[in-house]
This record gives structure tokens, C-alpha cells and sequence, in this order.
């Protein structure tokens, strides 16, 4: 099993490689690939309640955890495709977070809890 995310997306290109599909992965298809993926997980929590989507059935658990994985395989080969490092592009993006957002001031807001985005 691969352990880091360079082996990982190493494997994901020798697989589409393997099966010529590296011809079809180009940027624009990966982003639409991710944005289909994600809408799937989204399936899984539409209708919970916050109780129910923090404890998921086992089923719906490995369900999920196939949604999740099938978001960081296009992630990757999307990042691959675009020559992006996607540990220093998030290593810089939370430095830009720590400054927009100090946690001395949000501490707590509900309206900043997930805002990862410029």
C-alpha cells in the first residue's frame, strides 16, 4: 500500500497508463470528475441530521470512505496533470488562512469554521 502521496499518485498514473486513459484525464475532465465525486458524497449526507452523519452504519461508512477515496484519486491525477504540489500548495494556503483569519478573532464563529477559500 502506498504511504505517501507522491506513491500514491505514482500508482494512479501507472493505472491509467496501463489502460490508455491517460488521453481522457485531461485538467478540465479531472475537475469535472472531482465535482462529480464530491456531489456523490453529498448523496450519502443529504436528509441527516448532524447526529446521524457522525455516526454512520458500517456500510455507509465504507461507502463513504470509497467516495472520499475515489475525491483524492482525480485530486491527484489532477494535480499531476497541472505539475502542483498539493503539500506545499496547502502548507501555503494555511499560512494564508492564519493570517486572514487569527484565531483570536474567529475563535468560535460558526461563519469562518469551514472557510479554507480566499
Amino acid at each position: 500500500m502506498p504511504d505517501s502521496l507522491d506513491e500514491l499518485s505514482d500508482r494512479l498514473l501507472a493505472f491509467a497508463r496501463a489502460r490508455d486513459w491517460e488521453q481522457f484525464q485531461s485538467p478540465k475532465n479531472l475537475s469535472m470528475a472531482l465535482a462529480g465525486e464530491a456531489g456523490e458524497l453529498l448523496e450519502h449526507f443529504q436528509w441527516l441530521t448532524e447526529e446521524q452523519s457522525a455516526s454512520l452504519s458500517p456500510e455507509k461508512r465504507r461507502d463513504v470512505a470509497h467516495e472520499l477515496a475515489d475525491i483524492l484519486s482525480y485530486l491527484l491525477r489532477l494535480a499531476e496533470r497541472l505539475d502542483i504540489d498539493l503539500i506545499a500548495a496547502t502548507d501555503e494556503k494555511i499560512a494564508i488562512n492564519e493570517r486572514r483569519y487569527p484565531a483570536d478573532k474567529v475563535r468560535g464563529d460558526a461563519r469562518r469554521a469551514c472557510d479554507y477559500e480566499d
